[in-house]
């Protein structure tokens, strides 16, 4: 599949993305075209925001040099978060894949995460590479309240809740010396970064 371009209001572009685009390069790509004021990636999808009175040219264009590319050099930051491992939701967790609170809690430090989006929350970031085994379900209801900081796991995703909010993530611990989000330096992950989750004891 090629690059697609959708109008999104008088204002907006959305951009379907192919396999193969790395998303730190269509994000600088797109940021960098005279007129826009500000673009989003995620895995799949971009959106290009730009004042109605004048339109950027060649998305399409800078989205298709950035795929072709070579690779930046780079390499994209590192971090680690630690975890406790007491969840409210590991038994059910353990219940429906059938392993045992242990085993979740290994197979989820044993991942090599990547940013693939961010948002929901600020800070809160989509982390793939979730062990299959672990790929569970949103809760049917969500909570009311979720602390700041629960490590948590829905679909292929896992994530770090960066306030107390609602949400409907299964949680499986509490990160430990780690804030998402800082109101000073913003969000602490980007797309593209890399995360390792390691386990505390109490």
């Amino acid at each position: 599949m090629g690059v697609v371009l959708e109008r999104f209001g008088d204002s907006a572009i959305r951009v379907r993305l192919p396999e193969a685009a790395s998303g730190p390069a269509v994000l600088d790509a797109l940021r960098s075209l005279p007129g826009v004021l500000d673009a989003v990636v995620c895995e799949r999808h971009a959106l290009v925001v730009f004042d109605p009175a004048s339109p950027p040219a060649g998305v399409a264009d800078a989205v298709a040099r950035a795929i072709d590319a070579p690779r930046s050099a780079a390499h994209p930051r590192e971090h680690t978060v630690h975890v406790r491992y007491d969840g409210e939701d590991l038994d059910e967790i353990a219940t429906r894949t059938g392993i045992g609170r242990e085993q979740v809690a290994a197979l989820h430090t044993a991942g090599r995460y990547v940013v693939a989006a961010v948002g929901f929350l600020p800070g809160f970031a989509y982390l793939r590479g979730l062990d299959p085994r672990l790929v569970v379900p949103r809760r049917a209801v969500p909570r009311p309240r979720v602390a700041a900081f629960s490590v948590a796991v829905a679909g292929p995703y896992a994530g770090v809740y960066p306030f107390a909010s609602p949400g409907g993530w299964n949680i499986v611990g509490s990160a430990v010396g780690f804030a998402p989000f800082d109101a000073r330096s913003g969000a602490k992950l980007a797309l593209g970064d890399r995360v390792r989750f390691e386990p505390v004891t109490r």
